[in-house]
């Protein structure tokens, strides 16, 4: 499996190896299947201060003996991108919403200040994140709210076809199953997948696609073919309001180098 190292941070890199996968990782890679040749030999995988490479390449999305908006099983080329490795946390969040306020341009709160699963609050005129839950991903995120940080960042949502190949091939992106269910930028529109046909440009009321599984779903839905949809409604369904067990992380098509 050859490895591309983002060049910017070719200084830093640090290789990564088996070892050091968290419980929730290990449990992510043990319902995706075995492991991609070579990474059980050493340290076949590298990082690069939290942006992973997925290299370019085709793969099977979906599956045809499942929901009926997981099929046809189908073969989708996806570019190199970058990809997070691990969920953005309430600190960052924090320092998002304190620089930005708490609504996006449309008028939509990217957070509820008054919903106990969020775990920022204001102190002395800023918002921070709780003691304790500062290195915690953050949950309870509308899209806007997951949509602006990442553009606030320079990055962007990642497409579901990106998820899903981030988590078919492990990657050193972690906790992609098994943690919390995350947001994609993805319209929520029938297979087969194809990047050209509008869902990646379309408009809000169309609803977005929600990926993988939290710890408080049922077994059968820890897969990395399932998708749920978030409805606008308006302002008021899920895109807008977010939910407890849904976090997210950013993505990438930036050419970071290091081929």
């Amino acid at each position: 499996m050859a490895v591309k190292i983002a060049g910017r941070y070719r200084g830093r890199v640090i290789a990564w190896a088996r070892r050091s996968l968290v419980p929730g990782t290990v449990l992510a890679l043990a319902t995706i299947g075995p492991l991609a040749p070579g990474l059980a030999g050493g340290p076949t995988i590298a990082r690069a201060d939290g942006i992973m490479l997925v290299e370019a390449g085709a793969f099977w999305m979906g599956r045809d003996s499942g929901a009926p908006d997981e099929a046809p099983r189908h073969r989708v080329y996806v570019r190199d991108f970058w990809l997070e490795r691990d969920k953005v946390t309430n600190r960052e969040l924090a320092e998002f919403l304190d620089a930005r306020g708490l609504r996006s341009p449309e008028g939509v709160r990217y957070v509820d200040p008054d919903d106990p699963d969020v775990r920022i609050h204001r102190r002395h005129a800023r918002l921070i994140a709780d003691a304790g839950f500062e290195a915690h991903p953050a949950v309870a995120v509308s899209w806007f709210g997951a949509r602006d940080y990442c553009l606030w960042r320079g990055r962007r949502l990642p497409t579901e076809a990106e998820w899903e190949k981030a988590a078919t091939e492990p990657t050193g992106v972690q906790d992609l199953l098994g943690s919390l269910r995350e947001w994609t930028g993805s319209a929520y529109r029938p297979y087969p997948y194809r990047v050209d046909d509008g869902r990646e440009q379309a408009a809000l009321d169309e609803g977005r696609v929600v990926r993988g599984a939290s710890l408080d779903d049922p077994a059968d839905a820890h897969r990395v073919t399932i998708r749920r949809l978030s409805s606008y409604d308006g302002g008021r369904g899920g895109l807008a309001r977010g939910h407890p067990h849904t976090g997210f992380r950013c993505a990438t098509s930036e050419d970071l180098g290091g081929r």
